[in-house]
């Protein structure tokens, strides 16, 4: 029997190896464009300075990234990933996924520029011809459906109070959370947005919570920093 030897295929470590370069190089590239598209806005944020950021030519970060809407969707998508660490948003807890949602409200505060390019692209994507309007659509679709769902578990656990509905909770838990971010991007010291937003949880459903955050006061209770 002939054997044969095929020099075409690398050898397997080789090729794990460039596998994990590349996701590496993709992973600096998302990190670079979400400081930039924050620092400058998406329209202002070039791809240059991205490509620059991470030490390759704009042409190189297009093999990544086919163009600027995807970059800005991968982005959007990656913000997506690292807020589901902080909320197990298709969890079948009900109480967990509300709780959550107070623990992302709290680590947004340590974000101002993600929160910010958040704020200002859901409102930009509005426009039917915006690169992230059917991100926007999509992602609005399903946080709104699994937080219903959440609403719906705690409804069928006897948890969420009377003349409240599951979907009306959750439109009004996505509203306050976006309406808390504008607040708080225009005077950081007017309030505290998990605070709020638990506040709210607190008078419509009954769950527990692990500790007791201080209550926003008004303005002149609070000492300056």
């Amino acid at each position: 029997m002939m054997t044969t030897t095929d020099t075409t295929a690398p050898p397997r470590g080789r090729r794990r190896g460039t596998y994990a370069k590349t996701e590496a190089t993709r992973q600096a590239i998302l990190d670079a464009a979400l400081e930039v598209f924050a620092q400058s806005g998406y329209r202002a944020g070039s791809l240059r300075d991205i490509a620059a950021r991470v030490g390759m030519s704009e042409a190189g970060l297009l093999h990544h990234f086919r163009n600027k809407s995807a970059l800005l969707e991968a982005v959007l998508e990656e913000r997506d990933e690292r807020a589901r660490v902080q909320v197990p948003i298709e969890s079948d807890d009900g109480a967990a996924v509300i709780r959550g949602l107070v623990d992302l409200a709290a680590h947004n505060a340590s974000s101002p520029g993600v929160v910010e390019l958040y704020t200002t692209l859901s409102a930009e994507a509005t426009a039917s011809d915006h690169p992230a309007h059917g991100y926007f659509v999509r992602r609005y679709e399903y946080t709104r459906g699994n937080v219903e769902r959440s609403f719906g578990q705690l409804r069928d656990e006897g948890r969420l109070r009377h003349g409240m509905t599951p979907r009306r909770a959750a439109i009004t838990a996505i509203a306050l959370m976006d309406g808390l971010q504008v607040q708080w991007l225009l005077d950081r010291d007017a309030l505290d947005m998990a605070v709020e937003l638990r506040a709210l949880f607190a008078s419509f459903v009954d769950i527990d919570w692990p500790d007791a955050p201080r209550e926003s006061g008004d303005a002149g209770d609070r000492t300056a920093s």
